[in-house]
């Protein structure tokens, strides 16, 4: 499978198929921070990604309120 990661920018292949869970940690990313992405669907962590596929690894980033109350 391909991996793109974006932060920092890289591109993996990764011989067969595996778990997201599984390859975020051979990856050594912690799960929490990022979000898997195939096409324009969302991957769990128990989701299965082929061998022939591509997936992205994008950062999770959440953010506030920029006006104080």
């Amino acid at each position: 499978m391909k991996v793109i990661v974006r932060r920092p920018r890289r591109e993996v292949e990764m011989p067969g198929s595996r778990r997201v869970r599984d390859l975020l940690q051979e990856l050594k990313i912690n799960p929490e921070s990022v979000l898997v992405v195939r096409g324009q669907e969302l991957l769990t962590p128990d989701e299965l990604v082929r061998d022939e596929e591509t997936v992205e690894v994008v950062p999770a980033i959440s953010g506030g309120s920029a006006h104080e109350v």
